[in-house]
């Protein structure tokens, strides 16, 4: 077995075994360290005894291999009392077993019905009753990002350690047994046209089948898949039509033929203007042809295709170190966020980018101790969006409230400008994660534990009390409304 390159970002995956002895005199050695470090350990147990104050509801998932991203999927149905979802994950092993993307099924509890000794009472350890395998991809390669299509919802795009961007139709996939061995799943498309690896930089279109990527080569590449989805296909193996509308066309074999090649598609543009490589990318939300890219080089990039392939605008030192993430408001498309190894989030607009070629942010956002990893604004609220970092925090942010001055003493005056809430329930770097658009104010989020807890990975699904967000006069009637109530039952015989 080759040993394994350790990225920037990445890291040797450990698996999380219970019946490792190691594990379990290592958490020993790490009871009696507690005295000295605090840290991890004490904040960790000081947020669980508030989970029912903070939460309507969560839900905590133990993962055997980490999983370096996690994304919502289509929703299923909904009932009385929970909504059923697609998930996709991976499992990214160190090679004693295949590397695959997993498509769960999860229940989404609605708002105000998970009981507050329930959600509070979980087993770090335990699977969540609420996430359910569905469907396992042997994908060739660690699974480095996931990405799915608006326009189709059986459509994945995966980024690994190559070159390649692939795309899978989760649905048409057979369902595979990961054992040692075991031949790859075949995908049902390859974009090709980048030079060198693509490893974390992917993008979906909301409005057409168009997909991003940047990788070591410095470049951005857009392709459309337009021509290898049908809308009125049906499925060769049944003759009925797929569930939602299309699927990818040109099949050969199925998915465990190795000798069938997988069809592959050409980029429409190649756009170069980075001097360092192209950690994430994203598209303007009201335009196919608009996008950006953040890189190493410490810069933000606009792109606009019908331009050309050169840069619509170059923001310089956009931070004071590499950028990790970029993420373009969804309801105002001047607001892009940027997030970066400095360890801040910064906001753009788009109007007002730059001073003498040098980036201007209309806020910097500081409170992760750490290299932020992810940002994604609120598909909820025009003015909220969320961070993960290396720290192990999820923050989210309103920059409405920036500047805004709150007189109340209780409050920490350290508390940075913005910050409303706080997800301290993981442990360990926070990876990934992705707000639900079907579930308001639902987040999906997942720690790579290999530095603390021995391995292994933790997935939460949660949605923070409405009494945080909602506006402050309304919630206080509702208190007082329920003060009254308390005191009218108190005060009965």
């Amino acid at each position: 077995m080759e040993p394994q390159v350790v990225k920037k970002r990445g890291r040797k995956p450990k698996p999380k075994d219970e019946k490792d002895q190691q594990q379990q005199s290592s958490a020993k050695m790490k009871e009696g360290k507690k005295i000295q470090q605090p840290s991890v350990d004490d904040k960790y147990t000081q947020w669980k005894s508030l989970v029912p104050v903070l939460y309507d509801w969560f839900s905590n998932h133990n993962l055997i291999w980490p999983s370096l991203s996690c994304r919502w999927g289509p929703q299923l149905e909904q009932a009385t009392y929970k909504n059923r979802q697609r998930l996709y994950l991976s499992e990214q092993t160190d090679g004693s077993v295949p590397n695959t993307l997993v498509i769960a099924n999860c229940e989404v509890v609605k708002p105000r019905v998970a009981a507050a000794e329930h959600i509070s009472q979980f087993n770090e350890e335990a699977r969540s009753p609420f996430v359910k395998k569905y469907k396992t991809i042997i994908h060739p390669g660690e699974v480095n990002r996931i990405r799915e299509l608006p326009q189709n919802s059986r459509i994945v795009a995966t980024h690994t350690d190559n070159p390649n961007v692939l795309i899978w139709d989760v649905e048409a996939q057979p369902n595979r047994h990961a054992v040692l061995g075991a031949t790859n799943s075949r995908p049902d498309l390859i974009l090709t046209g980048h030079q060198d690896n693509a490893e974390f930089a992917l993008a979906m279109c909301p409005t057409e089948p168009f997909v991003l990527s940047g990788g070591k080569d410095k470049s951005v590449v857009l392709w459309s898949i337009q021509d290898h989805i049908t809308a009125s296909a049906t499925d060769p193996a049944t003759g009925k039509s797929p569930a939602s509308g299309g699927s990818i066309i040109k099949k050969a074999g199925d998915g465990n033929d190795k000798a069938a090649d997988s069809p592959s598609v050409g980029p429409r543009g190649i756009y170069q203007g980075h001097e360092d490589t192209v950690e994430d990318v994203t598209f303007c939300p009201s335009s196919a042809q608009e996008f950006c890219s953040v890189g190493d080089d410490s810069c933000l990039i606009l792109w606009d295709a019908r331009v050309g392939s050169s840069p619509a605008v170059k923001v310089e030192k956009a931070h004071n170190a590499d950028l990790h993430c970029v993420d373009w408001n969804p309801h105002d498309d001047n607001l892009i966020l940027t997030g970066s190894a400095d360890n801040s989030v910064r906001m753009f607009d788009r109007r007002n980018l730059t001073s003498n070629g040098v980036g201007i942010p209309v806020y910097k956002f500081e409170g992760h101790k750490a290299a932020v990893l992810c940002v994604q604004w609120s598909p909820d609220k025009s003015s909220v969006f969320g961070s993960s970092a290396e720290d192990g925090l999820l923050n989210i942010w309103d920059y409405e409230k920036v500047g805004k001055k709150v007189e109340r003493p209780t409050r920490a005056p350290s508390s940075p400008a913005g910050l409303f809430f706080q997800h301290a329930g993981h442990r360990d770097k926070v990876v990934d994660f992705h707000w639900n658009v079907s579930d308001p104010w639902t987040i999906v989020s997942v720690s790579d534990d290999c530095d603390t807890t021995g391995g292994g990975g933790t997935l939460q699904i949660w949605r923070m009390s409405d009494l945080i967000y909602r506006p402050e006069d309304e919630v206080l009637t509702e208190l007082e409304k329920f003060k009254s109530h308390v005191i009218a039952c108190a005060s009965k015989p």
